[in-house]
């Protein structure tokens, strides 16, 4: 399962898993003991509040005052426990949600160390340890890729990319920017599947990304959805990305 080998230059940026989940009160006075139990790995934290804003056309009849009363008897924020590594990657838990955002690993399983399901698997046992959760609403893997565009020659391009974009209508050097986006069932997971031509630092880049997720989990068969997304996000990219690419990979990263 997964990638065949560990890359010197890999095109991944970042990696986020998330789970959702119904809004528990009870976290709150839990969060204190989480924070002890993955405080190895997760040294620093911090307590943020994320403020709602509203905008509205008021109009001649209403008066700022009265919609600054309303909003008062409303909740216009949210709590969120921010736990982050010295590695560059970072933990948010609120009532309703985890996540964990990576810029730093590489591999999903693969080698001895720095995997991106090891740390899924302490912070998630962790969790589940303490909290209880009913059902896990949606459970998501998401990975970002930024790969080089060598040449907008559509021949070279084409051999680096399997893309979907209509390169025989829309002219790859003519394009100041490209779009696609899909989302398909896969068994009992859905993969979001976004390609995209950008021009960043007057280069032109081809951002991947592989949005992979699951609704209505059953909070104990969390690895293995996270497993099967990982496979499915896999085979996506095995379809896009040509030899070149893996070429392009397999070099050492020069700074």
């Amino acid at each position: 399962m997964g990638i065949a080998e560990i890359f010197p230059n890999p095109t991944v940026k970042q990696v986020i898993f998330q789970i959702r989940f119904p809004y528990l009160l009870y976290i709150d006075a839990k969060i204190g003991d989480f924070q002890l139990k993955i405080m190895n790995e997760f040294p620093e934290s911090a307590v943020l509040y994320r403020r709602m804003f509203t905008l509205a056309d008021l109009g001649p009849e209403i008066k700022l005052e009265d919609v600054q009363r309303q909003l008062e008897k409303e909740p216009t924020g949210q709590k969120i426990w921010q736990f982050k590594s010295p590695k560059n990657f970072q933990l948010n838990v609120t009532n309703g949600s985890l996540d964990i955002t990576s810029d730093y690993h590489k591999t999903y399983n693969l080698g001895d160390k720095d995997k991106f399901r090891d740390v899924i698997i302490f912070v998630l046992d962790n969790f589940l340890s303490l909290i209880s959760l009913p059902i896990i609403n949606r459970i998501g893997l998401r990975y970002v890729d930024e790969c080089p565009v060598p040449s907008v020659d559509r021949k070279t391009f084409g051999s680096y990319y399997n893309s979907v974009f209509p390169l025989e209508r829309f002219d790859l050097a003519d394009a100041d920017e490209m779009d696609f986006k899909a989302v398909a069932k896969r068994g009992r997971c859905y993969i979001r599947y976004v390609e995209s031509l950008r021009k960043l630092e007057n280069k032109y880049k081809l951002i991947l990304d592989f949005d992979g997720f699951a609704l209505q989990v059953v909070p104990k068969d969390y690895l293995a959805i996270t497993d099967e997304l990982h496979e499915i996000i896999f085979n996506e990219w095995q379809l896009t990305i040509q030899e070149p690419l893996k070429e392009y990979m397999r070099k050492p990263k020069v700074s």
